[in-house]
């Protein structure tokens, strides 16, 4: 169980029932709301920085765990469909049910940059800024081959085996997604926190299974339309932090979206890997809480 008292993160999650399953969510702050969207194998943990540094600004700071993730219910397979599509209508029901019917900003990463950004390609009035970290929202752009790592998690036993019932996933991404040799213990202990049995770890697995490699899969069609309604969001003001050191989202990730946003204001941090606000806060946070804070 993921308890309050992880070091760095002292938050104690709200809780919302969305689709029948209860979404946990830290809540901070008060004013323009910041939407932080994680990615796999994350939860909210990830944007403890964020969520320390900007209320002090005159933000509110949100942060939710989707669903199987972080604090949230993790419901069986049976029991919840785990797909990209129903990610998004989960944001959806959760940004209506927090009545965030201001204009809000957008923080994503990873799978979080697919999630958030099929949102927003609909709901572009209610989108004030964007900061994207090591994300897409689009199908693998051409020339980009998946990972053999990515490949060997969804096998259909092995994939099992090592995500589920090894946790190999969740432990080779403090590896092989930072740009250092080895991630601080808050870090490494936060960020495992959530996953620590195999029935804990399905949304895991599920997520590495969705990334779509061709048409027919079930998640090609949301990335597809969201990569055509992109450009919709050109004129909102967008920063954009890149781990160089990213074996997932590396360069050609990064330059497939900056055709999609080409206005976007972007740093790139050779030093640093997948996981960027990881390896990089000290640079990140303060450029973020600048760029966030309220005129």
């Amino acid at each position: 169980m993921v308890t309050a008292t992880l070091q760095g993160f002292p938050y104690v999650s709200e809780r919302v029932e969305i689709g029948g399953h209860g979404m946990a969510y830290v809540d901070v702050g008060s004013g323009p709301p910041v939407l932080h969207v994680h990615g796999n194998p994350t939860w909210s943990f990830y944007y403890r920085r964020l969520l320390a540094a900007l209320p002090p600004l005159g933000l509110r700071a949100i942060a939710p765990d989707h669903i199987g993730m972080g604090r949230s219910d993790k419901p069986a397979d049976a029991d919840y469909p785990y797909t990209l599509a129903r990610r998004v209508s989960d944001l959806t029901a959760f940004v209506e049910s927090l009545r965030l019917d201001q204009p809000l900003s957008l923080v994503v990463h990873d799978w979080g940059g697919a999630i958030a950004l099929a949102w927003a390609v609909d709901h572009v009035e209610q989108v004030d800024k964007m900061v994207l970290l090591n994300t897409g929202a689009f199908p693998l752009p051409p020339g980009k081959a998946m990972p053999w790592s990515l490949r060997a998690a969804r096998l259909p036993v092995l994939g099992d085996l090592a995500v589920r019932r090894l946790n190999a996933f969740s432990l080779g991404a403090l590896a092989l997604g930072s740009g250092r040799m080895l991630l601080p213990a808050e870090a490494r202990a936060g960020l495992l926190a959530p996953y620590d049995s195999p029935e804990h770890r399905t949304a895991v697995l599920r997520f590495v299974q969705d990334i779509p490699l061709q048409p027919g899969h079930p998640a090609y069609a949301v990335l597809e339309r969201t990569e055509q309604r992109l450009p919709l969001l050109e004129d909102v003001p967008t920063q954009v932090f890149w781990g160089m050191k990213d074996p997932v989202f590396d360069a050609t990730v990064l330059d497939h979206l900056l055709t999609l946003l080409p206005r976007a204001e972007v740093h790139r941090y050779a030093d640093a890997g997948h996981y960027v606000l990881e390896d990089a806060a000290d640079r990140i946070v303060p450029q973020v809480a600048r760029f966030l804070a309220p005129a």
